[in-house]
């Protein structure tokens, strides 16, 4: 029985390590948030979804204004 030598597999672990590389290189545009664009046009499900995050982004600005709006000096 042969022994592989230490550098022998480095070697050809090398060689596993490098086709695995250029297979993932070519394997594609890389994913992406961007890609997804479009995909839920036109679904009523996340036009509600859309509509609540909305709302509610509505209502966080309402709560944030100052409550004391009315007494700020407008001679800027």
């Amino acid at each position: 029985m042969s022994r592989v030598t230490l550098e022998e597999r480095v070697a050809a672990l090398e060689k596993q390590v490098g086709n695995l590389l250029a297979e993932h290189a070519w394997s594609g545009r890389a994913k992406d948030w961007r890609r997804t664009r479009g995909a839920f046009t036109g679904d009523d499900f996340m036009k509600r979804i859309f509509e609540k995050g909305r709302k509610i982004r509505v209502a966080e600005r309402k709560r944030a204004q100052p409550r004391n709006s009315k007494k700020r000096s407008s001679n800027s």
